[in-house]
Order: structure tokens, then C-alpha cells, then sequence
């Protein structure tokens, strides 16, 4: 969602003296300036160049006077600061530009140069304005003041003395009377509100307040730590007008912050977590939505040491939370709590020798335009801060810090949701994980992670097409495109990007206009008449159809909202535009096949059919209006819905619906309302229309459905219209990623065989899972989320000198952004099982039986079933391995899995997995049935744990017998050492295996700690899955080069091997598989020539010549021995008969003769 990049940039204040240090931030509404706070200064920077603009120093007699500074608030209109002071004033000061064409900060150009003329306007975005700033009223409210707040033309101002003031920006108080707060009642909920009960007490008052524009209220928090939620029940804003509600369980509140897209009150509490609480529809009550806490897992030392929670503060798209507490650390979370990013573990809290930091302690932060950058004011400074006599002489400036981030494009134009690709959007770049589009990935240099971590299990090799699982997932770099500086310059910042479904062309949407990318060409096509693109504003994002740009647009010449369609291919010009006029302004846009939804302020979706035109030499697109749906009576507000899409998933798979070609149509309308999905679908319940009946050019469409809530806390929905016979599942399902949560899906359920399923059954079912990293993207064939990750870099180690303790490099790591993805297929298959509904996980898993990574997902379910209920403490009622184990056991790769799982878990768990897959010894008689010896050799790790000596050399000596039969030679050579392990004894006795009979306990894992066997398994679990290992106990020579090993060693067991070597050998020889035999003993160092001669007398006489020289010639491919013609046409001559040569062969001290007879 937001990740951090790069280091974060420092800017020097100009202070002259150190009790002037900045320790508030805040930014207007446009996040154009920010407000910089000193105990006695205000000073005005700008965002772009993020320079300082104007100083306003306050006289030391009117600052003794006045207090120090403490808040600041700015009016909607940029035009006015409202500046609190310790000692209960208000000071009203105006900003109004400076007189004439004046800016700061200039570019000065050569003459000559073409950037001389510029374009319009350009001073007002590549400048800095010049800006005067003067106070102008004065308001003493003789209270100190706790919190400011801007209500629209108002200021909401409370005080310590327990009062809220409603003034005008103008400094006056509009004649209203100050509200006692010990006058408003509270209740639980607003049904009980007048019967509610009262503060109480005299001395409370407001510690911290936020409005919310989509509540119509303000979230507070009070000096006890109780927390609240005020609300007027009419327009007038007056005691008796006013109720409150809160929620009874926080009473350790320090801060508030409010998500106005979402609904959403974050409290900030004194046990270091956040509560989010929103507010019921129907009693009014707060309701907790989730908590923002850390867990001992992922932060041990730190995760109840943190202190008070400090600053809340919601991005400028209301899509993460950045949350800071009193001992230091930033985190930055999800709008439903995922975790993203913490600076209290890592190389955040670590150098790289291992020494613990102090912790970044912020006193103030703002976040900056999209999001991009956070600018924050940290209390590094004089507190820790060694000053030894080198550093005396460097003057240490405090300033403020600007944190920059990189986004995922979904966070503000969620119709990429569609598409497969990972889209982030920076500051002036963008990143994509397609890689070039005019190259062919390497199928084979693709992975995929388990975890967020480096854990990599590798594909199977295979091609792929362009744009498919290897090229999204070809390496862990990204593929950045540079932003057109040209374009940057006057629309500054990006606010929407888009990417077509190929992966090959890119869109942006900056201040004004847009500009597109394609990736073939590497290059930007801008609009050619800068006056279009100057008077054109994106206001409800983009979308690729095809080869064309569709958006949403307002038109600053003619006043008018449009729908506007390009095409890439052809000049970006109007002229070349096909632009459909709209009545209300376009909030949010998406496509759908040949069909575009937008969804408008005045809480309307509208439809459009879009076709490709060709009118002579130009190729257009045409935009028809299919159909209009109202949902005022749904929507409060329209600024609440997130997304919009339209989708071809229902409620009824594709089987049952009354026409098969409606399973491709757009059935239903997906809305997310405030992280609520809403789901409208077409109402069937009516006369059908056939298609050959309705005209193609005047569709009808089908009414919608009343809405249906299908899920809660959803940040992003994705889905797809393409169609795959053979993978329905994945394909018609519904992907929602709910932040803390985790994904859910709601997933189609087919009968086998296409079979009438029954009218009691559901024909869908949300199953939710978790997953270890956010998710950006799903790959709907291929089982993949894919996502990003944070990674740091440390640089410290290059500064040694005490002088450069405060480098950013020294305090800070680089943090880049990787690549990342995993799987979610054994998830999903885990929840089916769970749910009694084995014939669909079958059915599921059947259909992506063919993924290079199917294994692995076999074996992750397995592992995780068994960790699990293995190591549970309480008593399983019904086990889930053994339904697990049966389902494992329809695939092919049964005896592969168990074994691999076997081998990466704690020997203390073997006795429980056997029990639900079988006997290892039957397992192992199966792999050698199967003649898969390297799956039967890893079994033996597990007999040799698990049986006594005597049973593991038995299977030992079968599997080397088999393998010296298929000249497994390296096989054979970890079995001769296997073997030797053996024959060196094992004094304790392994308990007896259990049968597949046994029921599985929870606490069956832990009672074989006592009786574990540690001869052989230690190396064990070092070893890869596919690969045979065993402790080298004795050396064994590996090539003809060994020495003579077997004579010099008498004991048993080296006889043993020896004589099952000697029998091989001796019927490769009586066999005469010469070459054979002498791969045999060049491999396993065989000593063939003093053999030979023991067996010259035995196995090496030859008693079938013939046979023997066919053999020999066979092996060997060499030609027969030719008889010569003479011979063949004469075969008598002077009453003789003479013999051909005949070729005698005589074996002997290891050495082939040949001789002749005549």
C-alpha cells in the first residue's frame, strides 16, 4: 500500500537560538504550505521546492504577554492561520501574496533556451510565491487552550476550563454562548441519548478533538482518558443541541484522528495501542472496528515498552495511519490494521555491530500532497546526543524531516484492481513489476515465497506466455519509469496512474491534463497544445480499454463534466478525442469488457457501452448510455465509496443460470462503501430476453437487485472477466483483501460432473485466510497474491567519526521496496476441508494439479495442519490431519509429500503425522513399488529414527539391491554409508511406529522427547527435500580413485556390504553386462581386477562363447566380425572344409583376449 523509500531529507531551519526549535507541524487543506511552529515563531514553507517562504517573529514584550506558540490551525481557503498560545489567546494571522508577478526561488535559464518561454503559468508551479504574513486579530479566551479545529466557516476551539467556542475566522465569536461540556449528555448510543448521564464533574475538559465531516460530529478525547463522539442533532450548534456517545471499556485515551472516507475514529491510548471505532447506522452507538497494536511475536523486546500512543494521523487518500508513541518509533498501518511498516525492530532499532539506536521520537508530523511525503519533527536533537570536543565546533541544526513514499496505485484509482499487474506510484516515477515488455522472460528464473521473507521454492521449468506467471514474477527488481520531467513541471503532483492489461502502456493524472507511457518505445506522448491540457482536470481517474485512455474529466473552458476516450496509438489532441458530456461531476470510474460504470456525486452509477469505430482514416471509440441506478437511498455521502466495479460474479455459479452466455455478462455491481461491500446483481426474476430477439444496437439491460452487504473491513476487491473452463473456481471467484484481517474469497461451489446440485446447498461460500504480506495484485490461474515489501539497507558502518553520529545514513537505513509474492491455493483447499467439503477442495485442487508449485502447496497445507494440532495444548475434538492425510493421498505426489514434510519438522511430531498417513515401513515398500528410490531414501531418515537397527538395515539393504540394479551410483554411495551407520550400533531402542489405525491425540507430539534417537537426524534437517543425505560417519571413496577399503576393514558390517557388492558384481558377470560392470566399479571404487581373479574360476568362465560375443558387441555397440566372401561362396575346397575366423574369447585377470583360430 505505501512503502518508504530511499532516506528521508532533511531541512535546515534558520534558527538563532535554541529555544526557536520547530516542534509543530501542519499543513493546509491542499497541502500546498505548511505551518512551522516555534515557541515564538511562525514560519510558512512550501511543498514544491520544499522551501521556507516567510517568517513571522513575535516581540518579546507581546510574547511574555501572549504565551509561547502551541497550535496551529489553518481555514479552508488557505487565506488564514489561527495560532493558539499557552496563555489562552488566539492569534488571527493573514497570508496574502506578495505585491506584483513575484516568486522566490527563480530557475535562471541561458539565454536561448527553449525553457525560456516557458509554459503558462509556469512560475506558479516550478516557483515558490512570495507571501506576506501579518497578524491581524487577537482573541483572548482566558483558558488555556487544549484544541483547535476548522468546522467548515468556523473555528472549534476548546479550552481547559472545560467550554467549546464557535468563532468565526474574523475573530468574532458570532454571538453564540460557550458550550459547558458537564451540559451535553452521554449514552452508549444515541436511542438512550437524553436519558444519558452528564461529565460530572467540574474539571473535565477536551484534550484532543477532530471533526468528521462524514459523521457530522467530533471524536474527542477527555482529560480522564474517556473517550467520545459528539454529534448535533440538528443544525444548530448549541448545548441543547448537542449529544454524545462513547464507549465504555477506553478510559486510558490520549489522541484522536478521523478518517472521513472510511468512517473512522482512531484513538490513540496510553497502552501504547490504537482503537478504531466507527459508528453504528442504526443505534448510533461506537462500535470497535479493530485495534493498532503490536504483538510480542514480531517485536519481543519493545512491543509493551513503547509508552503512551503520541500522534495519529490518516494519509490525505484515507488508506494508512501513521501512529507514533512518547518513547519513539513510527509505524504506518492499513486503513483496517495491517501492518506496514515499524521503525522499532530491524535496522530501524539496530546499527550493524549489533548496538541498540534511540529510538526516533517525533513531537509533530503533517503528512504532505498524496501522500508522498511526511513531514515530521523528531526530538533526536539535545537528548541524545554525544557532543565530544572534535564535534564541539559543528552547529547542530534541529529541522524537519520529510519521509517519502511510493503507493500502490489502488489506494486512488481502484479500477486497477482488474488487472494482474503491481502498479506503485512515487513522487516522480513509477514502479511495475511487468519487467520489459520487449523482452522474453526466463521461465526458469522465476520463484514464488511462501513467506514475505527470502524463503524462495523454485517452479518447475517450463515456458510461459508473455505477460504470464514468469514475466510477472521473472525477478525481484522493478521496472521504473522516469516520469516526464516536461509533465511534472506544470502538474505536479501525480495523482492517478493506470496500466493496460498488457503490461505495455502506462497513463498518468497529474494536477492537469495526463500523459501516457508505453514501454515498447520507451517513450512519452504529451498533449501537443499545452491550452488542452491546461484546461482539463481528471476528476474520477482512468482506465485502459484496449488501445484506448477512458476518463473521467472536467472542462475548465466550457464549465462542463465529460467522459472523455483517446486513443493511444494517435496524437494526444481533442481533435482526435470522442467526448460524451455529463450532467454531474465523476467521482470514480472502471471497465468492464466492452462496458464502462462510473459512479457520479450525486450518488448515481451510470453505464456505458463503449464500441471501436472506424470513421475513414481515424479510429475512435464510441460512448452510449446503457442504464442509470440511483443509490441516494443507500449513500449518505458520496465522498464514502471507494470503489466501484462491475463483474460477472452472483450468486448462482454458471451452471445453474437460465442462460450460459450470461455467466460472461455483467451480472452484478460491486460497491465499497466505506469498507462495506455492497452487492447489486441483475434481478432474473422476470421474462428473459433472448438474444437473437433484441436488437444488438439497443440492449436492454435487466433491472438491479436491492443491495446485498456480502463483507466488512474490505480495502480492495478484485476480479476478473476472463473465462477458464478448467479453472472456474479461481476464475469466478471474488478476492477481497481486509486488512488485519487477512484475504477472504468467495468462491463458487460446483457439483461433480455437472450434476444438479441440490436447492438447500449454497452455491457460494466466503472462506477467509491469512496471508503474510499485503496484498497489490491476484493472479487468478496461477493461485498468486502478489505484493511488496519494505527492505532496509544499513550504511553506517562508512561513518566512523563521532562527528557524524547525526547523518541520516547513520540514523536512518536506506529502505527500498521489493517484490514479493505467495501463495494461497493450500488456504483455501485447508478451509474446504474444514467445512466438510472435500468433493469441492478436490475439485479445486484437480484443476491446478498442473502448477509447477501444486507440490509445494500440498506440502504447506500438510506442515501447517500438523504444527498446528501437533503442538496444541488442548484437546483437538476433531482433528483436521487426518482429512488432510486422505486428501493428500489422491494426488500422485502423496509419498513425496509426507516425506518432505516430514523431514522439515521436529522429529517430536513424527509419531502424530504417521499416525494419520501410514506406516513409515509401508510408505517405503510403496516408494520402492513406485521405483522412486530417492523418495524411499528419504523414508529411510524416518525408519532409522523410528526402528530399531535391524529394521532399517533391512529396508536399507532393499533399497541398495534396487539401486545398484538401476545404476543409482550416487544413491548407492550414501546407502554404503547409511549401511556403515548402522552397522556402528545404536544402544537405545526406538519406539515402536504407529499404525495408520492409531487415532491421532493433540498431545501425541511431545511424548517421544524422551525416547528421541539423535544418531543419523541432525544432518537430516539441513538437507533439501529432493536431495538424499546422510552423516558421514565413515568415509567412502566416491570414484575409481578410492583406495582398497573393503579388505582392510574385517568387521561385519563391512563384510555385509561387501558380499551384496560381490553378489551384484557376479551377476553382472554371469550376465555379461560388461559395461555395466565396469560402470559398477568405477563409481563405487570397486576393486575389479583382484576380484576377477578370484572369480576366474566361477563367475568369469565363460561356457557360451556365442552368446557371450553378442552380449559383448551389443554392450559395447561394435561391429561383428565379418566372414569373407571367398569363403561364404566356397565353402568346400579340395574336399576340405575350411572354418572363417572365428573369434575366441577368453576372460581372464581382468583383460580381454582375443585370438584366432584357422
Amino acid at each position: 500500500m505505501y512503502f518508504l523509500s530511499g532516506w528521508p531529507k532533511r531541512l535546515l531551519c534558520p534558527l538563532g537560538s535554541t529555544a526557536e526549535t520547530p516542534f509543530h507541524v501542519q499543513s493546509d487543506p491542499q497541502r500546498t504550505f505548511f505551518a512551522v511552529l516555534a515557541s515564538a515563531r511562525l514560519s510558512i514553507w512550501y511543498c514544491r521546492p520544499s522551501v521556507l517562504i516567510v517568517t513571522y517573529k513575535e516581540p518579546a514584550k507581546s510574547s511574555s504577554q501572549f504565551g509561547s506558540y502551541k497550535q496551529a490551525e489553518w481555514r479552508p481557503d488557505s487565506a488564514m492561520i489561527a495560532v493558539s498560545t499557552a496563555n489562552g489567546y488566539i492569534l488571527f494571522f493573514h497570508i496574502t501574496p506578495a505585491r506584483g508577478d513575484k516568486y522566490l526561488y527563480e530557475p535562471v535559464y541561458p539565454k536561448g533556451s527553449p525553457q525560456m518561454k516557458g509554459t503558462p503559468h509556469f512560475k506558479e508551479e516550478q516557483c515558490a510565491p512570495a507571501l506576506n504574513l501579518e497578524m491581524k486579530k487577537i482573541l483572548d479566551l482566558q483558558a488555556p487552550i487544549m484544541s483547535l479545529q476548522s468546522v467548515l466557516e468556523d473555528l472549534l476551539v476548546a479550552t481547559s476550563d472545560g467550554l467549546l467556542h464557535l468563532i468565526h475566522w474574523e475573530g468574532m465569536t458570532n454571538g453564540r454562548k460557550a458550550i459547558n461540556l458537564c451540559t451535553v449528555p452521554f449514552s452508549v448510543d444515541l436511542q438512550s441519548s437524553r436519558a444519558g448521564s452528564f461529565l460530572g464533574f467540574a474539571d473535565v475538559h477536551i484534550r484532543d478533538m477532530e471533526y468528521c465531516a462524514t459523521l457530522d460530529g467530533f471524536a474527542v478525547v477527555f482529560n480522564d482518558g474517556r473517550v467520545g463522539f459528539i454529534t448535533p442533532v440538528s443544525s444548530r450548534f448549541t448545548a441543547e443541541q448537542l449529544h454524545g456517545v462513547w464507549p465504555q471499556d477506553v478510559v486510558d485515551g490520549t489522541c484522536v484522528a478521523v478518517n472521513n472516507k472510511y468512517r473512522l475514529m482512531a484513538f490513540g491510548c496510553a497502552s501504547g495501542s490504537v482503537q478504531v471505532y466507527t459508528i453504528d447506522n442504526t443505534t448510533g452507538a461506537m462500535l470497535l472496528s479493530h485495534k493498532l497494536e503490536l504483538t510480542a511475536k514480531q517485536y519481543p523486546d519493545i512491543w509493551n515498552k513503547t509508552g503512551a500512543v503520541k500522534l495519529v494521523r490518516w494519509s490525505p487518500d484515507n488508506s494508512v495511519v501513521t501512529v507514533t508513541w512518547e518513547c519513539g518509533g513510527l509505524s504506518l498501518w492499513s486503513v483496517f490494521g495491517a501492518q506496514l511498516i515499524c521503525t522499532l525492530g530491524g535496522d530501524f532499532a539496530y546499527r550493524s555491530d549489533g548496538t541498540k539506536k534511540d529510538p526516533l521520537k517525533i513531537t509533530s508530523m503533517s503528512w504532505g500532497a498524496e501522500g508522498y511525503h511526511l513531514w515530521v519533527i523528531s526530538g533526536f536533537g539535545s537528548q541524545n546526543t554525544e557532543i565530544d570536543s572534535e564535534s564541539k565546533s559543528i552547529v547542530k541544526q534541529p529541522g524537519i524531516l520529510l519521509f517519502q513514499f511510493i503507493k500502490s496505485s489502488l489506494t486512488v484509482n481502484p479500477c486497477m484492481s482488474n488487472q494482474e499487474q503491481v502498479l506503485l506510484q512515487g513522487e516522480d516515477r513509477l514502479y511495475l513489476n511487468c519487467g520489459e515488455a520487449s523482452q522474453t522472460q526466463n521461465p526458469r528464473s522465476s520463484s514464488a515465497h511462501s513467506k514475505p521473507s527470502r524463503e524462495k521454492s523454485s517452479f518447475a521449468e517450463g515456458g510461459f506466455e508473455s505477460q504470464s506467471l514468469s514475466t510477472l514474477l521473472g525477478h525481484r527488481h522493478w521496472h521504473v519509469v522516469q516520469i516526464s520531467s516536461t509533465y511534472l513541471e506544470s502538474n505536479w503532483p501525480i495523482r492517478f496512474s493506470a496500466i493496460d492489461k498488457l503490461g505495455q502502456n502506462i497513463a498518468v493524472v497529474g494536477k492537469f491534463g495526463f500523459a501516457h507511457y508505453s514501454l515498447l518505445t520507451k517513450k512519452w506522448k504529451l498533449f501537443g497544445n499545452i491550452t488542452q491540457e491546461q484546461t482539463m482536470i481528471v476528476t474520477g481517474g482512468l482506465a485502459w480499454w484496449n488501445d484506448f485512455i477512458v476518463l473521467a474529466c472536467y472542462n475548465i473552458s466550457d464549465h462542463q463534466e465529460e467522459l472523455r476516450v483517446y486513443l493511444r496509438t494517435s496524437n494526444l489532441d481533442n481533435a482526435f478525442a470522442h467526448v460524451t458530456k455529463a450532467q454531474v461531476e465523476t467521482l470514480l470510474l472502471s471497465v468492464f469488457r466492452d462496458m464502462v460504470i462510473v459512479f457520479r456525486a450525486d450518488c448515481s452509477i451510470c453505464l456505458y457501452s463503449i464500441e471501436r469505430k472506424s470513421d475513414g482514416p481515424n479510429i475512435t471509440a464510441g460512448i452510449q448510455v446503457l442504464q442509470e441506478v440511483s443509490m441516494s437511498r443507500y449513500i449518505s455521502h458520496p465522498f464514502l465509496v471507494v470503489s466501484v466495479t462491475l463483474t460477472s460474479v452472483s450468486t448462482e455459479n454458471g451452471i445453474t443460470l437460465k442462460m450460459p452466455q450470461q455467466a460472461r455478462d455483467a451480472e452484478s455491481i460491486m460497491l465499497n462503501l466505506a469498507g462495506q461491500l455492497i452487492m447489486m446483481q441483475r434481478d432474473r426474476s422476470g421474462p428473459q430476453i433472448r438474444e437473437k430477439d433484441s436488437n444488438p444496437n439497443q440492449r436492454k439491460l435487466l433491472p438491479f437487485c436491492p443491495p446485498v452487504v456480502l463483507a466488512q473491513s474490505v480495502e480492495n476487491v478484485w476480479t476478473t472477466c476472463r473465462a477458464n473452463k478448467q479453472k472456474r473456481h479461481l476464475l469466478e471467484a471474488l478476492w477481497l483483501s481486509c486488512g488485519g484481517a487477512g484475504m477472504k474469497v468467495w468462491l463458487p461451489l460446483f457439483p461433480r460432473d455437472h450434476r444438479k446440485p441440490h436447492s438447500f446447498l449454497s452455491q457460494r461460500i466466503m472462506l477467509p485466510f491469512h496471508i503474510n504480506i499485503y496484498p497489490l495484485a491476484v493472479l487468478f490461474e496461477d493461485a498468486l497474491v502478489l505484493g511488496a515489501v519494505n527492505d532496509t539497507l544499513l550504511y553506517d558502518s562508512l561513518y566512523t567519526q563521532n562527528s557524524a553520529r547525526e547523518q541520516l545514513e547513520v540514523l536512518f537505513p536506506f529502505c527500498v521496496v521489493e517484490r514479493t509474492s505467495q501463495i494461497y491455493l493450500h488456504h483455501i483447499l485447508r478451509q474446504l476441508l474444514v467445512r466438510n467439503l472435500g468433493e469441492q477442495a478436490l475439485l479445486l485442487a484437480q484443476s491446478c494439479s498442473a502448477l509447477p508449485y501444486f507440490p509445494h502447496v500440498l506440502e504447506l497445507m500438510l506442515h501447517e495442519v500438523l504444527e498446528e494440532e501437533a503442538t496444541s495444548r488442548e484437546p483437538i475434538p476433531d482433528p483436521l490431519l487426518p482429512t488432510v492425510a486422505k486428501f493428500i493421498t489422491e494426488f500422485p505426489l502423496f509419498l513425496q509429500t509426507v516425506v518432505h514434510c516430514a523431514r522439515k519438522t521436529e522429529y517430536a511430531l513424527w509419531n502424530y503425522l504417521f499416525a494419520a498417513v501410514g506406516n513409515p515401513k509401508d510408505l517405503f515398500e510403496e516408494c520402492l513399488m513406485a521405483q522412486d528410490l530417492d523418495t524411499a531414501a528419504s523414508y529411510l531418515i524416518i525408519l532409522q529414527n523410528m526402528e530399531v537397527p535391524a529394521v532399517s538395515r533391512q529396508h536399507a539393504t532393499l533399497l541398495f539391491n534396487t539401486a545398484l540394479e538401476q545404476g543409482k551410483w550416487d544413491l548407492c554411495r550414501h546407502m554404503i554409508r547409511f549401511l556403515k551407520a548402522i552397522g556402528s550400533g545404536e544402544s537405545e531402542t526406538p519406539p515402536s511406529t504407529p499404525t495408520a489405525q492409531d487415532q491421532p491425540s493433540s498431545s501425541g507430539g511431545f511424548e517421544f522427547f524422551r525416547n528421541r534417537s539423535i544418531s543419523l537426524s541432525q544432518s537430516a534437517e539441513n538437507v533439501p527435500a529432493n536431495k538424499f543425505s546422510l552423516q558421514k560417519t565413515l568415509s567412502m571413496p566416491s570414484g575409481p580413485s578410492g583406495k582398497r577399503w573393503s579388505k582392510d576393514s574385517d568387521c561385519a558390517e563391512n563384510m555385509y556390504i561387501d558380499m551384496m557388492l560381490w553378489r551384484h558384481a557376479r551377476r553382472l558377470l554371469e550376465e555379461v553386462r560388461l559395461k555395466d560392470l565396469g560402470c559398477f566399479a568405477a563409481q563405487l571404487g570397486f576393486e575389479l581386477i583382484s576380484w576377477l581373479c578370484k572369480e576366474r574360476a566361477r563367475a568369469a568362465r565363460v561356457d557360451n562363447f556365442v552368446v557371450a560375443l553378442k552380449r559383448l558387441h551389443k554392450d559395447f555397440l561394435w561391429p561383428l566380425p565379418i566372414i569373407p566372401a571367398s569363403s561364404i561362396s566356397s565353402p568346400s575346397k579340395n574336399g576340405k572344409f575350411r572354418t572363417g575366423n572365428v573369434a575366441f574369447v577368453s576372460l581372464c585377470v581382468g583383460e580381454l583376449y582375443f585370438t584366432t583360430s584357422i
